[in-house]
């Protein structure tokens, strides 16, 4: 990004939020890890007006997996005959009474994978073990579980199951909104997630809480963009969905990956960390793959629920509703860092205490 685009973004952002009626601060808030990580890492906050303010939601999928997600991954590697296969970022993440990364170091099964087809291959791998993948992640994620659990099912491989906790992002922005309890005038909306939802995908949102969405790529170029879109709507009095990463996200999305996912999900209540329960949130396993289904298969009650912190005074959950910005937490950069982390804001390289913490407040 070159100096004379910064001042000409500057100045149109400036002039955008000049424009709106009133004189109250301007709240966008973006769902997405990545976004978090850019803004930060960039000093995006520095560049706008003391009118707009950026907060970041609930869009690290490590940081908004329930603490009894985290408790059920946990039984699983403990039991006999059990292998528990998860991305590295979710060892790390503590429940109620211990982590992965602890219980592997006690004895558990725990592999670390990069994808599910490698969770996928272990199983094929260890023929005398149930390799349960943790699915976590959003839209962007849950295509491959499907993947491979079709896989599984076509290759007549028993010994493989995944732990849904794949979930779909448009509740969450729902259910924020409903509760009213944080300000947020707009959206910046996930790249990753839309190129498979599709941009269409919000429409509901900003027609019904007249908020505009505006999705965004994951250049500093890009996230200015995406409020100079959203600030110019406000301006207009104006709420509709916006996209600046047309290269990328169409109106209707991936219908391949979509279709993928809701021949072998279904909608189901999940539990959101600092969220709660949010109804049609989550994906289970549609009744034909229940061979498939850890939960089903080694009777785990499901859905968990959204247990306590495990330490207190860790304040990720009101971090991940922008409620507050992580150095309020008072566990932050004291007994909470990357190396020592107490919550999965921290744990995650897309948590927002994190990117805070390597990048400061900027």
């Amino acid at each position: 990004m070159t100096g004379a685009n910064v001042e000409q973004w500057k100045r149109d952002i400036t002039a955008a939020a000049e424009a709106i009626p009133g004189s109250g601060q301007v709240v966008l808030m973006e769902i997405c890890g990545t976004h978090t990580v850019a803004i930060r890492r960039s000093g995006l906050r520095a560049l706008l007006p003391k009118r707009v303010r950026l907060v970041s939601g609930p869009g690290c999928p490590v940081c908004v997996t329930s603490q009894g997600v985290i408790d059920a991954l946990v039984d699983l590697a403990g039991r006999d005959g059990v292998t528990v296969a998860t991305f590295g970022d979710m060892v790390r993440v503590p429940g109620t009474r211990s982590s992965l990364e602890r219980k592997k170091a006690a004895g558990g099964r725990v592999a670390i994978c990069y994808s599910v087809l490698d969770a996928l291959d272990l199983a094929r791998k260890r023929p005398d073990q149930l390799v349960v993948f943790a699915a976590v992640g959003f839209e962007t994620t849950a295509p491959g579980s499907a993947v491979a659990v079709e896989m599984a099912r076509a290759e007549g491989l028993p010994n493989f199951a995944i732990l849904s906790a794949h979930k779909w992002v448009i509740p969450a922005m729902d259910a924020l909104l409903a509760g009213g309890e944080v300000r947020i005038d707009g959206f910046i909306c996930p790249g990753h997630v839309s190129v498979i939802i599709g941009s269409r995908a919000y429409e509901p949102i900003a027609a019904r809480y007249r908020r505009p969405c505006v999705v965004a790529g994951f250049s500093a170029e890009q996230v200015l963009a995406g409020v100079a879109a959203i600030l110019k709507q406000l301006a207009a009095g104006e709420a509709r969905v916006g996209n600046v990463y047309a290269e990328a996200v169409r109106p209707e999305g991936n219908p391949e990956a979509l279709a993928r996912i809701h021949r072998v999900f279904e909608p189901a209540d999940a539990a959101w960390r600092g969220l709660g329960t949010i109804p049609a949130s989550g994906m289970d396993l549609r009744a034909e793959f229940a061979e498939f289904d850890a939960a089903r298969r080694l009777g785990l009650p499901w859905p968990p629920s959204e247990a306590g912190t495990s330490e207190r005074g860790c304040r990720c959950g009101d971090v991940i509703r922008g409620a507050i910005e992580p150095h309020e937490c008072p566990l932050f950069g004291r007994a909470c860092t990357p190396v020592h982390p107490i919550g999965p804001c921290m744990v995650s390289r897309e948590g927002s205490c994190q990117a805070e913490y390597k990048y400061g407040r900027a």
